[in-house]
């Protein structure tokens, strides 16, 4: 007589469909695979069974649907950044009759001073070491050439999103003689260096290359600037999954520019004229036992070895996004040269 299996030894072998198994001992016992098939085969027409052929679809869905998802999102990451170009472009065209005069003459200063090969008074070149000196001979032609041009220093403390720094640039303030009263132009030397940032994507750095290596321009269009290329620096991290360092968030690069700074409008002669290396001090300049002029050589030697060692530890640092104070590095190249 057959055996049934009790109840509480069915659930597990049929789950949710249960399936009942007869045991005669008088025929040979089954071998396990040959009851696990058989019961398999049993539950194939049992309501909600999924086919392997079913299965395999439903995967073949799921891909399909995550292949789209990836397109849409490349063809969302491609129209922003081409919004991206077009806004910031339409920004830079647009310009006053007031902007292009002081661009212009700024330009004209830099290349007279650039064909010059002025050497100023830290004993480099002025066109391309010094920046405080080379802010102040365009400040200088800009005042000869009647705007009311100066060197600008804005410093803000830190904040729980930024932190402090200062930064130095150039302005000129016009009376409009309209309601609008004074108008105010930022002059950035060195505006595209900026925004660079060291492993930014093509996207992002294609839209830097946009930028004007010299920026002239009223602060809202700066502002309006200031804005796009932090979205695009936040969207550039966002996609390489890194962090944003808080120098490059928009409240920091605005605070540069934008916060309440000093003005100094008396620009002292700071370039020596020369169109040739410094000369060196001749014997009737010594003093004492008459060594001066082989210390001064030392001197050079030794700023000469340093400045070296701090330029490759500045582009080892901002390798890794970090930012140098800018003053701190000229405070330390211009006074190793004073005796």
């Amino acid at each position: 007589m057959a055996t049934r299996i009790p109840e509480n030894r069915r659930d597990w072998m049929c789950g949710t469909y249960c399936h009942e198994f007869e045991y005669n001992p008088t025929q040979p016992a089954a071998s396990l695979s040959e009851m696990v098939f058989g019961f398999l085969e049993d539950c194939e027409g049992l309501p909600g069974s999924v086919s392997s052929e079913e299965g395999c679809g439903e995967i073949e869905n799921f891909d399909e649907d995550e292949e789209k998802d990836n397109i849409g999102n490349v063809e969302e990451d491609k129209s922003y950044w081409e919004n991206q170009h077009q806004i910031l472009q339409a920004t830079l065209r647009r310009t006053s009759s007031l902007e292009s005069r002081i661009r212009s003459t700024t330009k004209e200063a830099l290349k007279e001073i650039q064909s010059a090969n002025t050497v100023c008074a830290c004993g480099r070149p002025l066109a391309s070491s010094c920046r405080n000196c080379l802010m102040g001979e365009v400040s200088g032609r800009l005042q000869n050439a009647g705007y009311n041009s100066a060197i600008c220093k804005s410093k803000w403390r830190s904040s729980p999103d930024i932190p402090s720094g200062e930064h130095t640039f150039l302005d000129v303030i016009e009376n409009s003689g309209s309601k609008k009263g004074e108008v105010r132009v930022i002059i950035e030397l060195n505006f595209q260096a900026e925004f660079e940032m060291a492993r930014a994507s093509e996207d992002y750095n294609r839209l830097v290359q946009r930028l004007p290596e010299v920026f002239v321009g009223k602060v809202e269009r700066l502002s309006t600037l200031i804005k796009i290329l932090c979205s695009a620096a936040k969207k550039c991290m966002k996609e390489k999954k890194m962090h944003m360092g808080p120098w490059r968030k928009q409240k920091y690069m605005q605070a540069k520019w934008l916060s309440p700074c000093k003005r100094t409008t008396s620009t002292p002669n700071l370039s020596m004229g020369y169109s040739n290396p410094l000369p060196k001090p001749r014997a009737s300049m010594l003093t004492g036992d008459g060594h001066l002029g082989d210390d001064i050589d030392i001197v050079n030697k030794i700023r000469s070895g340093v400045n070296a060692k701090l330029e490759i530890w500045q582009d080892a640092l901002e390798s890794k996004d970090f930012r140098l104070n800018e003053t701190k590095i000229e405070y330390m190249e211009c006074n190793l040269v004073k005796f």
